[in-house]
């Protein structure tokens, strides 16, 4: 099962993808779970030498930032967004309060997508600035 469309569609990055390229771009994504307590991503490791960005399908997480809880992600949220373009440390630590069921996308997936689609490039442009 892959990451639905629609889902991606209402992520701002890719709002402004057409629905052939978010379909394109849902097949790279890939499944992952992770049981409760388990953490997803580690305030200061470095976004593109992991998994980078995360779509939640099932489950919640606790989003925590120097040791304080930020926010509860569920189904339909999304983080990790910054990691496709920079190797920047991560800015949290994102940890399943639940059994967690999420879909994700690595840089060295992004990279090639956009260049293989390069029209999706100035709308997400245009989503950042």
């Amino acid at each position: 099962m892959a990451v639905e469309v629609d889902a991606l569609s209402r992520v701002p990055l890719f709002a402004g993808l057409e629905p052939a390229e978010l379909e394109r771009l849902a097949g790279r994504f890939t499944e992952h779970t992770f049981p409760q307590g388990a953490v997803v991503t580690r305030e200061g490791e470095r976004g593109a030498r992991v998994l980078a960005f995360f779509v939640i399908a099932e489950g919640s997480a606790s989003v925590v930032v120097d040791g304080e809880r930020k926010a509860v992600l569920g189904p339909g949220d999304y983080f990790g967004e910054i990691g496709l373009f920079y190797d920047e440390p991560r800015s949290a630590t994102v940890t399943a309060d639940a059994d967690l069921r999420c879909y994700a996308l690595g840089a060295w997936d992004f990279r090639p997508f956009v260049e293989e689609n390069p029209q999706v490039a100035w709308p997400m442009m245009e989503t950042m600035a």
